[in-house]
Protein backbone atom coordinates (compact mmCIF):
# COMPACT_ATOMS: atom_id res chain seq x y z
CA UNK A 1 0.00 0.00 0.00
CA UNK A 2 1.49 3.37 -0.96
CA UNK A 3 0.24 5.91 1.95
CA UNK A 4 0.41 9.59 1.41
CA UNK A 5 0.23 12.45 3.82
CA UNK A 6 -0.19 16.15 3.44
CA UNK A 7 -0.09 18.84 5.95
CA UNK A 8 -3.03 21.54 4.63
CA UNK A 9 -2.02 24.57 3.85
CA UNK A 10 -3.80 28.36 4.60
CA UNK A 11 -5.16 28.19 1.05
CA UNK A 12 -7.70 25.42 1.92
CA UNK A 13 -8.49 26.32 5.61
CA UNK A 14 -12.33 25.44 6.13
CA UNK A 15 -13.20 23.72 2.09
CA UNK A 16 -13.27 20.20 1.88
CA UNK A 17 -11.52 16.95 1.48
CA UNK A 18 -12.52 16.49 -1.88
CA UNK A 19 -11.35 20.26 -2.98
CA UNK A 20 -8.30 19.25 -1.97
CA UNK A 21 -7.20 16.18 -3.74
CA UNK A 22 -9.35 17.30 -6.61
CA UNK A 23 -8.35 20.75 -6.64
CA UNK A 24 -4.88 20.76 -4.98
CA UNK A 25 -3.37 17.11 -5.12
CA UNK A 26 -5.16 16.53 -8.88
CA UNK A 27 -6.44 13.51 -7.95
CA UNK A 28 -7.85 11.74 -10.81
CA UNK A 29 -12.15 11.25 -10.37
CA UNK A 30 -12.07 7.61 -10.62
CA UNK A 31 -8.70 7.02 -8.27
CA UNK A 32 -10.91 9.70 -5.59
CA UNK A 33 -14.57 7.91 -6.34
CA UNK A 34 -12.55 4.24 -5.71
CA UNK A 35 -10.99 5.70 -2.22
CA UNK A 36 -14.33 6.17 -0.77
CA UNK A 37 -14.96 2.87 -1.27
CA UNK A 38 -11.74 1.61 0.54
CA UNK A 39 -11.92 1.29 4.04
CA UNK A 40 -9.90 4.36 6.12
CA UNK A 41 -8.58 4.96 2.29
CA UNK A 42 -8.94 8.90 3.62
CA UNK A 43 -8.35 9.67 7.25
CA UNK A 44 -7.64 13.14 8.98
CA UNK A 45 -5.65 13.33 11.83
CA UNK A 46 -5.93 9.91 11.79
CA UNK A 47 -9.55 9.34 11.68
CA UNK A 48 -11.92 8.11 9.02
CA UNK A 49 -12.83 11.04 6.93
CA UNK A 50 -15.09 11.93 4.15
CA UNK A 51 -14.87 13.73 0.86
CA UNK A 52 -17.19 16.46 2.55
CA UNK A 53 -15.60 16.59 5.36
CA UNK A 54 -13.73 20.02 6.32
CA UNK A 55 -10.24 20.88 6.75
CA UNK A 56 -8.46 23.03 8.07
CA UNK A 57 -4.85 24.85 8.52
CA UNK A 58 -2.08 22.28 9.71
CA UNK A 59 -4.27 19.02 9.49
CA UNK A 60 -2.96 15.68 8.67
CA UNK A 61 -4.67 14.24 5.67
CA UNK A 62 -3.64 10.84 4.51
CA UNK A 63 -4.55 8.79 1.59
CA UNK A 64 -3.65 5.23 1.55
CA UNK A 65 -4.25 3.99 -1.74
CA UNK A 66 -4.45 -0.10 -2.11
CA UNK A 67 -2.18 -2.38 -4.16
CA UNK A 68 -4.04 -3.96 -7.41
CA UNK A 69 -4.16 -7.43 -7.39
CA UNK A 70 -3.53 -8.12 -11.19
CA UNK A 71 0.39 -9.54 -11.61
CA UNK A 72 2.45 -10.44 -14.14
CA UNK A 73 4.36 -13.70 -14.68
CA UNK A 74 7.85 -12.84 -13.05
CA UNK A 75 11.01 -13.12 -14.85
CA UNK A 76 14.14 -13.44 -13.64
CA UNK A 77 15.19 -11.07 -17.04
CA UNK A 78 18.11 -8.13 -16.03
CA UNK A 79 17.02 -4.91 -16.18
CA UNK A 80 18.87 -1.99 -17.01
CA UNK A 81 17.31 0.70 -14.03
CA UNK A 82 17.95 4.72 -14.80
CA UNK A 83 16.04 5.52 -11.61
CA UNK A 84 13.49 4.19 -9.13
CA UNK A 85 11.65 5.78 -5.78
CA UNK A 86 8.62 4.54 -4.64
CA UNK A 87 6.38 6.50 -7.14
CA UNK A 88 7.97 5.71 -10.08
CA UNK A 89 10.37 3.54 -12.34
CA UNK A 90 12.92 4.52 -14.90
CA UNK A 91 14.01 1.76 -16.69
CA UNK A 92 16.14 1.69 -19.95
CA UNK A 93 14.16 -1.48 -22.54
CA UNK A 94 16.25 -3.38 -24.50
CA UNK A 95 15.14 -3.95 -27.96
CA UNK A 96 14.18 -7.33 -28.00
CA UNK A 97 11.52 -6.94 -25.40
CA UNK A 98 7.86 -6.22 -26.19
CA UNK A 99 6.01 -4.70 -23.82
CA UNK A 100 3.05 -6.62 -22.71
CA UNK A 101 1.90 -9.77 -22.42
CA UNK A 102 -0.12 -10.97 -25.45
CA UNK A 103 -0.80 -14.56 -27.39
CA UNK A 104 2.45 -14.81 -28.80
CA UNK A 105 4.70 -13.44 -25.44
CA UNK A 106 3.87 -15.44 -22.75
CA UNK A 107 6.61 -14.57 -19.91
CA UNK A 108 9.16 -12.93 -22.31
CA UNK A 109 7.81 -9.43 -21.76
CA UNK A 110 8.96 -6.03 -19.82
CA UNK A 111 6.23 -6.50 -17.94
CA UNK A 112 7.09 -10.20 -16.99
CA UNK A 113 10.96 -8.33 -16.02
CA UNK A 114 9.33 -5.86 -14.08
CA UNK A 115 7.03 -8.24 -11.87
CA UNK A 116 10.05 -9.73 -10.97
CA UNK A 117 12.75 -7.48 -10.29
CA UNK A 118 10.06 -5.84 -7.64
CA UNK A 119 9.37 -8.77 -6.19
CA UNK A 120 12.44 -9.66 -5.45
CA UNK A 121 12.72 -5.88 -3.83
CA UNK A 122 9.63 -6.72 -1.94
CA UNK A 123 7.23 -4.56 -3.62
CA UNK A 124 3.75 -5.36 -5.58
CA UNK A 125 4.72 -6.62 -8.90
CA UNK A 126 1.99 -4.36 -11.12
CA UNK A 127 3.46 -2.95 -14.40
CA UNK A 128 2.01 0.12 -15.22
CA UNK A 129 3.72 1.57 -18.05
CA UNK A 130 3.26 5.54 -18.77
CA UNK A 131 3.17 4.88 -22.46
CA UNK A 132 4.89 2.34 -24.52
CA UNK A 133 7.28 1.09 -26.60
CA UNK A 134 7.13 -1.14 -29.80
CA UNK A 135 9.30 -4.61 -29.78
CA UNK A 136 12.07 -3.50 -31.33
CA UNK A 137 12.56 -0.18 -29.85
CA UNK A 138 14.62 0.59 -27.18
CA UNK A 139 14.86 3.59 -24.80
CA UNK A 140 13.38 4.87 -21.82
CA UNK A 141 10.35 3.66 -20.52
CA UNK A 142 8.45 5.31 -17.07
CA UNK A 143 6.27 2.94 -15.03
CA UNK A 144 4.34 4.32 -12.60
CA UNK A 145 4.49 2.07 -8.79
CA UNK A 146 1.04 2.80 -7.60
CA UNK A 147 -2.31 4.21 -9.16
CA UNK A 148 -1.53 7.21 -8.20
CA UNK A 149 1.35 7.79 -9.98
CA UNK A 150 -0.48 6.20 -12.76
CA UNK A 151 -3.25 8.68 -13.26
CA UNK A 152 -1.25 11.76 -12.33
CA UNK A 153 1.45 10.76 -15.41
CA UNK A 154 -1.04 9.62 -17.66
CA UNK A 155 -0.48 11.33 -20.63
CA UNK A 156 2.08 13.96 -19.47
CA UNK A 157 5.55 12.93 -20.45
CA UNK A 158 7.60 14.17 -23.06
CA UNK A 159 9.72 11.85 -25.33
CA UNK A 160 12.72 12.36 -27.00
CA UNK A 161 13.79 9.58 -29.59
CA UNK A 162 16.62 9.16 -31.93
CA UNK A 163 16.02 7.68 -35.31
CA UNK A 164 18.31 6.13 -38.32
CA UNK A 165 16.42 7.27 -41.66
CA UNK A 166 17.35 6.13 -44.65
CA UNK A 167 17.69 9.57 -46.54
CA UNK A 168 19.82 12.45 -46.40
CA UNK A 169 17.90 14.97 -43.98
CA UNK A 170 19.70 18.52 -43.47
CA UNK A 171 17.00 20.55 -41.78
CA UNK A 172 14.49 20.73 -39.58
CA UNK A 173 11.22 19.58 -40.39
CA UNK A 174 7.53 18.10 -39.10
CA UNK A 175 5.31 15.50 -40.90
CA UNK A 176 1.58 16.77 -40.96
CA UNK A 177 -0.22 13.04 -41.91
CA UNK A 178 -3.03 10.97 -39.99
CA UNK A 179 -2.55 7.65 -39.71
CA UNK A 180 -4.92 5.02 -40.64
CA UNK A 181 -5.38 1.39 -39.87
CA UNK A 182 -6.67 -0.59 -42.96
CA UNK A 183 -6.92 -4.02 -41.04
CA UNK A 184 -8.18 -4.16 -37.37
CA UNK A 185 -6.65 -7.70 -36.79
CA UNK A 186 -3.19 -6.56 -38.34
CA UNK A 187 -0.80 -3.85 -36.15
CA UNK A 188 0.60 -2.56 -39.69
CA UNK A 189 -0.46 1.16 -40.23
CA UNK A 190 -0.20 3.60 -42.95
CA UNK A 191 -0.19 7.21 -44.20
CA UNK A 192 -3.70 7.41 -45.20
CA UNK A 193 -6.47 10.88 -44.75
CA UNK A 194 -8.86 8.42 -43.11
CA UNK A 195 -6.34 8.02 -40.26
CA UNK A 196 -6.19 10.27 -37.06
CA UNK A 197 -4.17 13.24 -36.72
CA UNK A 198 -0.41 12.59 -36.39
CA UNK A 199 2.31 15.01 -36.14
CA UNK A 200 6.11 14.25 -35.80
CA UNK A 201 8.65 17.09 -35.52
CA UNK A 202 12.19 15.92 -36.29
CA UNK A 203 15.42 17.75 -36.00
CA UNK A 204 19.19 16.40 -37.94
CA UNK A 205 21.86 16.12 -35.64
CA UNK A 206 23.96 14.54 -39.08
CA UNK A 207 23.75 13.49 -42.34
CA UNK A 208 25.21 11.47 -45.40
CA UNK A 209 24.31 10.74 -48.77
CA UNK A 210 22.19 7.56 -47.51
CA UNK A 211 21.33 8.40 -44.11
CA UNK A 212 20.52 11.10 -41.06
CA UNK A 213 20.27 10.72 -37.89
CA UNK A 214 17.57 12.28 -36.24
CA UNK A 215 15.89 13.63 -32.97
CA UNK A 216 12.56 13.48 -33.07
CA UNK A 217 9.57 14.62 -30.97
CA UNK A 218 5.45 13.91 -30.94
CA UNK A 219 2.95 16.24 -31.19
CA UNK A 220 0.45 13.16 -31.10
CA UNK A 221 1.35 9.47 -29.89
CA UNK A 222 0.00 7.47 -32.48
CA UNK A 223 0.94 3.29 -32.74
CA UNK A 224 4.27 3.41 -35.09
CA UNK A 225 4.19 6.92 -35.63
CA UNK A 226 7.55 7.81 -36.51
CA UNK A 227 8.04 4.50 -38.27
CA UNK A 228 4.63 5.12 -40.70
CA UNK A 229 5.79 8.87 -41.34
CA UNK A 230 9.22 8.75 -42.68
CA UNK A 231 8.07 5.15 -44.71
CA UNK A 232 5.71 7.70 -46.07
CA UNK A 233 8.30 10.38 -47.11
CA UNK A 234 10.36 7.25 -49.02
CA UNK A 235 13.11 7.08 -46.04
CA UNK A 236 11.84 4.18 -43.93
CA UNK A 237 14.35 3.64 -40.71
CA UNK A 238 17.48 1.46 -41.20
CA UNK A 239 15.62 -2.41 -40.16
CA UNK A 240 12.45 -1.45 -40.17
CA UNK A 241 11.22 -4.51 -41.79
CA UNK A 242 7.40 -3.74 -41.67
CA UNK A 243 7.80 -0.34 -43.35
CA UNK A 244 11.10 -0.61 -45.25
CA UNK A 245 13.52 -3.38 -45.69
CA UNK A 246 16.03 -5.76 -44.00
CA UNK A 247 19.50 -4.31 -43.49
CA UNK A 248 22.33 -6.43 -42.53
CA UNK A 249 23.87 -3.78 -39.77
CA UNK A 250 21.48 -4.02 -37.78
CA UNK A 251 18.40 -6.69 -36.78
CA UNK A 252 15.52 -4.00 -35.71
CA UNK A 253 13.86 -0.64 -36.44
CA UNK A 254 16.90 1.90 -35.85
CA UNK A 255 14.19 3.88 -33.35
CA UNK A 256 15.87 4.58 -29.92
CA UNK A 257 14.10 7.02 -26.85
CA UNK A 258 16.91 8.79 -25.62
CA UNK A 259 14.69 11.16 -22.81
CA UNK A 260 12.03 11.49 -20.89
CA UNK A 261 10.38 14.17 -19.02
CA UNK A 262 7.74 14.64 -16.75
CA UNK A 263 6.54 16.19 -13.46
CA UNK A 264 6.81 13.94 -10.61
CA UNK A 265 3.32 13.13 -9.42
CA UNK A 266 4.29 13.04 -5.41
CA UNK A 267 7.07 15.57 -4.98
CA UNK A 268 5.61 18.11 -8.25
CA UNK A 269 9.92 18.15 -9.02
CA UNK A 270 10.46 18.35 -12.81
CA UNK A 271 12.28 15.53 -14.11
CA UNK A 272 14.53 14.25 -16.76
CA UNK A 273 15.86 11.21 -17.61
CA UNK A 274 18.35 9.61 -20.65
CA UNK A 275 18.41 6.15 -21.54
CA UNK A 276 22.32 5.65 -23.61
CA UNK A 277 22.04 4.89 -27.43
CA UNK A 278 22.35 1.11 -27.59
CA UNK A 279 25.34 -0.81 -29.57
CA UNK A 280 23.50 -1.97 -32.17
CA UNK A 281 22.76 1.99 -33.33
CA UNK A 282 25.96 2.79 -32.42
CA UNK A 283 27.76 0.67 -34.78
CA UNK A 284 25.10 1.27 -37.42
CA UNK A 285 26.05 4.71 -37.28
CA UNK A 286 29.56 3.80 -37.78
CA UNK A 287 29.45 1.87 -40.40
CA UNK A 288 27.35 4.61 -42.51
CA UNK A 289 30.10 6.74 -41.65
CA UNK A 290 32.53 5.15 -43.17
CA UNK A 291 31.08 4.63 -46.95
Amino acid sequence: MRVLEYIIPEDFDGRTVESFLRGHIKMSLALFRSQKRVPDGMTLNGVHTRSVDKIHTGDVLRVNIPDDERVSLPSDYPLEIIFEDEDILVINKPAELPMHESHNHQGDTLANAVAGYLIKKGKPAQFRAVGRLDKGTSGAVLCALNTFAASKLSGKIEKEYLAVATGKYTEKGTIDKPIYRPDPIKTYRTADDRGDKAVTHFFPSEWGDNYSLLSIKLETGRTHQIRVHFAYLGTPLYGDTMYGTPDKNIKRQALHCKSLTFIHPVTNEKMTFEAEIPEDMKKLLERLRSK
